[in-house]
């Protein structure tokens, strides 16, 4: 059930991302009076799933979730149907219109997606506002696994700058380390500057992503877990301030130190109040006290702002943007072989992990913003066959007044088609590799 919920997030996502990017390139069309052949969701070698013609339009549905399309009479697109190019241009053709149209029509679907995603977010800070983290407030520094610590980081760095930019809020904050170069931290009171090396990278990529740190937190208690053996000694609000007479001040090191004591008994020291007691504790074999603590200064760092209508309409194009950016540092990462960052980008067998097992409305919305983003900046890259190309010829045209002959354009768009593909056989081959190792693991 949970997998069926996951897969029709994923489907309804990607129906509203094509449909209206399709649609954006279907109106551009229509209004400057070029014949649209075909508008598809999804897309159907061979045969489709449902059509219907309506007027000079047929429109249906694949059976390949992988995007859309719209076919417009007389241009060269990656379905390579050069036949009605051998004829003479007519009005209504594609190829017959002034370039600044053409160009108009190529990128309407990339515009639609970044209104997409304005509106969306508008919608989700006017009717639920934006909860950050603030880093500043978070003076005790940061926690790191291994693979963190591989970037160079120590447990109890504060993190000043990322590529010589400080990082407000920690919202954003692991995602621009891995895609930073350089980062800045002060530990025990003196600058340090890391280089991020991307073999380091590769290790946190391939182990733990965004969850190589997490902010420091003191070793108090807020609640116990029932017929825990932190339930026979331990109160709510108690700060554990030792163990076995080395002092400690924070649960990363409490953790550390019950790791080493396994199956053994340990002393702690708590300070119950004002007073200091002694609690000798078994520590179970997972290591686990069961209890949870307060985390106050994670909770005092965290700011909820609700927006009206017009702040979030202010609000929304800035956070698109940010979007954005996050999108242009991510793309440069995978392009980087040493990383192995392209061992880990999702295909469509993978990409319903995204979406939370239960429905979530406000999960999917943000994760459709993003994705729209994210369509509008793959589609505007000049790689032949993508918006983005043919803008990018279009472009040439408007500056030198020569138009690409229709026999180049074939070639150019079959270039595209191979790139294309072999960005589909990577995606689907790491798709199919993660599924096939995940099994062995089981």
């Amino acid at each position: 059930m949970e997998l069926f919920i996951q897969v029709s997030q994923l489907l309804l996502c990607l129906s509203i991302l094509v449909i209206l990017h399709e649609a954006g390139h279907f109106f551009a069309a229509k209004y400057f009076k070029c014949r649209v052949e075909k508008f598809y969701l999804f897309f159907d070698p061979w045969f489709s799933l449902f059509k219907r013609k309506i007027g000079e339009t047929e429109y249906g549905i694949g059976w390949l979730p992988l995007g859309g399309y719209v076919k417009i009479s007389g241009m060269i697109d990656e379905s390579l149907d050069t036949e009605q190019l051998k004829k003479d241009p007519q009005p209504w053709e594609f190829r017959s219109k002034p370039a600044w149209q053409r160009l108009i029509i190529m990128l309407a679907g990339i515009i639609v997606n970044i209104i997409l995603a304005i509106v969306i977010y508008t919608g989700i800070l006017y009717t639920t506002g934006e909860e950050t983290i603030n880093t500043q407030e978070l003076k005790d520094g940061y926690v790191f696994s291994e693979a963190g610590k591989k970037l160079g980081f120590q447990d109890g760095d504060v993190i000043l700058e990322v590529d010589h930019k400080p990082i407000p809020t920690l919202n954003y904050l692991p995602v621009s380390i891995l895609f930073g170069d350089q980062v800045s931290v002060n530990r025990n009171g003196k600058i340090i500057h890391l280089d991020l090396l991307p073999e380091a990278k590769k290790y946190v990529l391939s182990s733990e992503g965004k969850s190589f740190i997490s902010p420091r937190i003191i070793s108090d208690v807020d609640s116990i877990m029932p017929k825990s053996e932190a339930s026979k000694y331990l109160k709510k609000g108690d700060i554990i301030v030792s163990i076995n007479g080395m002092p400690i001040q924070y649960l990363d090191q409490l953790k550390k130190d019950l790791l080493t004591h396994k199956k053994d008994t340990v002393s702690l020291g708590i300070l119950r109040g004002e007073k200091q007691v002694i609690e000798k504790i078994y520590v179970p074999d997972s290591a686990v006290l069961g209890f949870i603590p307060s985390a106050n200064i994670l909770k005092n760092a965290t700011a909820y702002k609700k927006y009206s209508f017009l702040q979030a309409l202010q609000r929304a194009p800035s956070l698109s943007w940010d979007m954005l950016l996050m999108q242009i540092k991510q793309f440069k990462i995978v392009l980087n072989p040493k990383t192995e960052a392209y061992k880990h980008v999702s295909g469509p067998l993978r990409l319903y992990q995204a979406f939370s097992p239960e429905w979530d409305w406000l999960h999917f919305w943000s994760f459709t913003a993003m994705f729209s983003i994210w369509l509008a900046f793959l589609n505007i890259l000049p790689i032949p066959g993508l918006d983005g190309g043919h803008a990018l010829f279009t472009i040439a045209e408007m500056i030198t007044g020569r138009k690409l002959s229709d026999k180049a354009m074939e070639k150019v768009q079959m270039v595209g088609v191979i790139i294309l593909l072999s960005l589909m056989v990577l995606v689907f081959g790491n798709d199919i590799w993660n599924i096939i190792q995940n099994i062995i693991k089981k």
